[in-house]
């Protein structure tokens, strides 16, 4: 099964396109994983990127840091989707998807290791709980170490702005986790 057009001459676009995005498929689908909850709905938005940007081959060719011009695209695609969800009458109801595998190493306790599995459940479901641009926001801050002034350019918003907005972030997180350990 082809994936790209097959004309003579796009086969080299399909493998130079194919050599520039290959290196951040999994990066990207990790990334729409935590925007979006659920695996479908990450590999739905970063196979419509990468759909979306196939004809712009040679503009990727050019760009000097493909990684956050991608994570840019990818998160301009995601709220542009969910703005279009909210204005559809359809309202489409999944079942909660677990984030994160817990690798057992042997060597803890099983009462440590089921501790352990309920404190990542608590924030897999306190992440969820968070509004989205919340969810974005912790997602590329906290967890894949962008910096401000990166995210400054990758979502077009002031660093003053962006630092309230994480500081909100977290103290959401937190008060969603104090609460859902309170009896």
């Amino acid at each position: 099964m082809k994936i790209f057009p097959s004309k003579k001459s796009e086969k080299g676009s399909a493998a130079s396109f194919d050599a520039l995005v290959r290196p951040h498929i999994t990066y990207l689908y990790r990334l729409a994983y935590r925007f979006c909850g659920n695996p479908e709905d990450a590999e739905d938005l970063v196979q419509d990127l990468f759909v979306k940007l196939y004809p712009r081959c040679a503009e990727l060719e050019v760009v000097e840091k493909l990684r956050p011009w991608l994570v840019t695209s990818l998160y301009r695609m995601f709220v542009d989707g969910t703005r279009r969800q909210k204005r559809s009458p359809l309202e489409l109801i999944d079942d909660e998807v677990t984030f994160y595998e817990t690798a057992s190493s042997g060597t803890e306790s099983p009462d440590h290791e089921l501790a352990e599995d309920q404190r990542i459940d608590q924030m897999e479901a306190a992440f969820q709980r968070l509004s989205e641009d919340h969810r974005v926001l912790l997602t590329l801050h906290d967890i894949e170490g962008y910096r401000l002034l990166e995210l400054q350019k990758m979502l077009d918003v002031p660093v003053g702005t962006l630092k309230s907005r994480i500081h909100r972030a977290r103290g959401r997180m937190r008060k969603i986790l104090e609460s859902d350990i309170k009896p």
